[in-house]
């Protein structure tokens, strides 16, 4: 069989969104070709299933299209914590290299079409001796760059990266704009496409922002700040949360901001503060109140009676040891990744692909760098 056709998705920095956009493109292609795979060589955000560390992105791409694919060979080099210090004081490229190679061979060896997703920046990974352009330039394969809205920004930051890939001899088929502020999205689209076309770069979409895919569902909260559940029906954990509120407020004055998708940050012995939320599932409140999870700090467990009303509710509620400002930090700084169970999430990302994207112009330039 022949090589198939690939794409090796990069971008200008971290949290661009390499993953939302070769998921949106991995479905857009399948209706086009019947037999896709993807791959990872360099994965950062790992997590260990059964003896292998794998990407987190890659077990995702797996679940949601059915990859046949063993994980090991689609995730081939993950990057745990701990990694890049061995690396550096012991580490060997040529096994590193070769383990990409053999993963990428198996894995494309039946597909007709491969996307590659890289990892951040067209520089990353040069600590373990293979940055994003080397990976690139290894696998043969052509770059789509991914770079956040606005204007001069995603200009400058796409010629950089395009400078690095230059320099390793790998061709930048062109690139994405995707989180523009929806507000300016008319006048962007149309500047930041002249701007690219001036410097020899062609755009192949324009992505307007969607709050919603930078928002932590309370499963990843409960997973990523290490709490421990108190409460909650399993159903509930995967809502999503667009807002947090810090309990450092009187009770009556929490209903001002119990508004929207609300996450409750607040120490376990602040009852009436617990209470006031719970009082949001009320029928007739809750229509206009939301509360849909709480998070309880300081380790502090609510009087067992305002427990019992907790989980009668049946709001999802986290126990954690950190302090309330700790803990409101330490969600603030989560990097959210899209995970198999977020199906709202998932079918978002495959509309905006479609609705934004000209992923036939793509297909056609590489079909044209093929011939």
């Amino acid at each position: 069989m022949k090589k198939p056709l690939c794409i090796y998705v990069a971008a200008t920095r971290q949290n661009d969104g390499k993953t939302t956009t070769a998921l949106g493109l991995l479905e857009a292609i399948s209706e086009i070709y019947p037999q896709i795979g993807y791959i990872k060589p360099v994965g950062q955000q790992v997590k260990l299933i059964g003896e292998h560390e794998i990407d987190k992105d890659a077990t995702l791409m797996k679940d949601v299209f059915h990859i046949g694919s063993p994980l090991y060979d689609m995730s081939p080099v993950a990057v745990p914590h701990g990694f890049t210090e061995e690396y550096i004081l012991r580490g060997d490229v040529h096994q590193l290299r070769r383990r990409i190679l053999e993963a990428y061979q198996r894995e494309s060896s039946e597909q007709h079409f491969m996307v590659i997703e890289g990892t951040g920046h067209a520089g990353v990974g040069s600590v373990i001796d293979l940055c994003n352009a080397a990976v690139a330039k290894m696998l043969d394969t052509p770059v789509l760059i991914i770079t956040c809205g606005g204007i001069g920004r995603p200009i400058d930051e796409a010629m950089l990266n395009k400078a690095v890939f230059d320099k390793y001899g790998v061709e930048v088929l062109g690139v994405i704009v995707n989180k523009v502020i929806p507000e300016k999205y008319e006048k962007i689209d149309r500047l930041v496409r002249l701007g690219f076309k001036k410097n020899g770069i062609d755009t192949f979409g324009v992505i307007p922002f969607n709050p919603l895919l930078s928002s932590p569902t309370l499963r990843q909260l409960l997973e990523d700040i290490r709490g421990e559940l108190l409460s909650g029906d399993d159903d509930k954990l995967d809502a999503i949360v667009s807002k947090m509120l810090v309990g450092a407020m009187a009770a009556h004055e929490a209903f001002d901001f119990f508004k929207g998708d609300v996450l409750l940050i607040t120490p376990g012995n602040r009852e009436d503060l617990i209470l006031a939320a719970v009082s949001c599932n009320v029928p007739g409140i809750r229509e206009d109140y939301t509360v849909r999870g709480i998070i309880l700090t300081c380790g502090i467990w609510p009087n067992r009676t305002v427990l019992k009303i907790v989980k009668q509710a049946g709001i999802p509620v986290f126990l954690v040891k950190d302090d309330t400002f700790t803990t409101a930090q330490k969600i603030n700084s989560l990097i959210i990744k899209i995970r198999p169970e977020d199906k709202e999430k998932i079918s978002m990302v495959k509309r905006m692909i479609k609705e934004h994207v000209d992923v036939e112009g793509l297909m056609e330039r590489l079909q044209a760098r093929r011939r």
